[in-house]
């Protein structure tokens, strides 16, 4: 099992400029904010389930950017049907990548259907996105990075996390502040 902000940091290790994330509501959120706030993310206070349409909207509206859905498990299985969307749109420019630790981190950490066996990598691939797998280990998450870099098809990954609950770093909560940051940033990149 990998340790989540280590996971995170090695995913972003080498993000390229025209990568924007949009984080799950939650450990994602914290763990993408532990690395510094940047314009280019997306923060979701409030939203949860919404994160995977979010970025296919962004995905679909600016084709020439890089888009990056990192959530958890729990914000996953409760947008899962966003996954038929995405397998029928395929955005070559997005990436949906679940942090599966099977555990609803934000409720108490009690079991997530992942837990007892509800297997997202093949709902991805039976929805449609057949760039779609697990990473299990450091070298896999290096793998993850490299495709994230270029990204030239709809992706989906389930990375395995342990289950811990680190210190949360929290990005600002200030909804006009986050969504007038990104705009910009989202303009500045075309």
């Amino acid at each position: 099992m990998l340790e989540r902000r280590k996971a995170i940091a090695t995913l972003m290790e080498r993000r390229p400029k025209d990568l924007f994330v949009v984080p799950g509501l939650g450990s994602t959120t914290y763990d993408l904010a532990s690395l510094g706030e940047k314009d280019s993310d997306f923060y979701l206070w409030g939203a949860m389930g919404g994160a995977a349409m979010i970025g296919l909207g962004l995905a679909l509206a600016k084709p020439k950017l890089k888009i990056a859905v990192i959530t958890g498990d729990g914000e996953m299985l409760m947008g899962m049907g966003s996954l038929a969307t995405i397998g029928v749109q395929r955005p070559k420019n997005l990436a949906v990548i679940v942090f599966d630790n099977r555990r609803y981190g934000e409720t108490g950490m009690q079991a997530s259907h992942t837990d007892k066996g509800v297997d997202l990598v093949g709902v991805a691939k039976s929805c449609g996105i057949a760039r779609a797998y697990d990473v299990e280990d450091e070298a896999g998450l290096k793998t993850l990075a490299g495709d994230l870099a270029g990204l030239n098809e709809t992706l989906f990954a389930r990375v395995h996390i342990a289950a811990d609950d680190p210190t949360r770093v929290l990005p600002t909560k200030d909804g006009v502040e986050l969504k007038n940051r990104f705009r910009r940033a989202v303009a500045a990149a075309g």
